[in-house]
């Protein structure tokens, strides 16, 4: 069962602030000498910026090779939970942890805000929270101010809240099992970095991630069996294999526990696609640093998800592209496929009633 969260109780109280740099170009650490305490008309707004990135993500959950006895980033937020007075020591021996940690030529420096946070209600309880958040980059933004009786616009630089790069959200919950964090990187490339090499968390291996996991591999499956037919010249139209990925999604549609064996016989059936997608689910075991569970309840929540995420994209020699919804396939009678002779080409005939984009 995936845990029952609601973050709209929380309230940000104090926090401390750090410049991280990156050691390999000889840039500087900086963190903050006393604690930002959060003004309590500040407070409301300030907690919404927190707390809006991590709507809609997976939980994960501290892990360590040895024992989560020796995580640092896990006893720190310990020390935290157990002693706020712990929140500027130990806040800033998280930024040295990513100073530290940052130290590929790809790893940009910015700005780091860890703030501590009450009454986050999980599981029937209302518990403390830590907040940490790094953003990557400033925004330019105008202003327009008062002087001497006219207006005045005026550029600053800052950070724009829907562009924080990092971040994540640890809670007093699940202390025994590596607390319950949730975090994000809008970045992508550098994932592993903060997931793994600095924070050091590993999924929540419960049905909303699993259905996530699962149904995000078989899509990406299939449009890797579709690059290798593109390579190879093959014909396949895409939204072939669009509908080949609903296909496999209707599996889990029509269930309510996925079964791996059940699953590559009913949607994959012959024996090289089963082999090839078993090399494909080892690598993203890989990605993910953990293996992922062959039997589980399905998420009907983030399946429908999921399926909203297929389309198919034809993109043509010509500089067409043609983006197909899911459902739309070679038998509809809105497309039609051919080949000119006159012309030497082929097409895509395209049926419609109106342009709905028109006015």
């Amino acid at each position: 069962m995936s845990v029952k969260l609601r973050l709209n109780t929380a309230t940000a109280t104090k926090a401390v602030l750090a410049k991280i740099g990156n050691p390999q170009r000889q840039e500087p650490l900086q963190t903050s000498k006393e604690l930002f305490e959060i003004a309590e008309q500040e407070q409301e707004p300030l907690t919404a910026i927190f707390l809006k990135p991590f709507k809609n993500v997976i939980g994960h959950r501290f892990t360590h090779h040895a024992s989560l006895d020796q995580h640092e980033i896990s006893n720190c937020a310990k020390a935290i939970f157990a002693d706020e007075d712990m929140l500027l020591t130990k806040g800033v021996e998280i930024a040295q942890r990513l100073y530290a940690k940052s130290n590929h030529p790809n790893i940009k420096a910015g700005d780091l805000c860890i703030a501590l946070l009450k009454e986050i209600h999980i599981e029937g309880e209302l518990v403390n929270g830590l907040c940490i958040l790094k953003s990557d980059s400033v925004t330019p933004f105008l202003t327009i101010t008062t002087r001497n009786g006219d207006l005045r616009l005026a550029t600053e630089h800052g950070i724009n809240p829907d562009k924080i790069d990092k971040g994540c959200l640890i809670l007093d919950f699940w202390q025994e099992k590596g607390h319950y964090v949730l975090t994000f990187d809008r970045g992508g490339g550098d994932t592993r970095f903060w997931v793994r090499e600095f924070l050091g968390v590993e999924a929540v291996p419960d049905a909303a991630f699993l259905t996530n996991a699962y149904a995000k591999m078989a899509v990406s499956f299939l449009e890797e069996q579709k690059s290798a037919a593109a390579a190879a010249e093959d014909d396949t139209p895409p939204w072939e294999t669009a509908n080949a990925a609903n296909a496999a999604l209707d599996y889990f549609e029509d269930r309510e526990k996925f079964e791996l064996n059940e699953f590559e016989q009913e949607v994959l059936k012959d024996p090289e696609t089963i082999a090839q997608f078993g090399e494909h689910r080892a690598r993203m075991e890989e990605e993910q640093g953990q293996p992922l569970d062959t039997s589980f309840e399905i998420s009907k929540k983030d399946l429908t998800k999921a399926k909203k995420r297929i389309a198919a994209v034809l993109k043509l020699d010509t500089g067409v592209e043609i983006h197909i919804k899911p459902g739309v396939g070679a038998a509809d009678p809105q497309l039609e496929r051919g080949y000119d002779d006159q012309k030497g080409m082929k097409y895509v005939k395209v049926f419609y009633n109106k342009d709905v984009n028109a006015v």
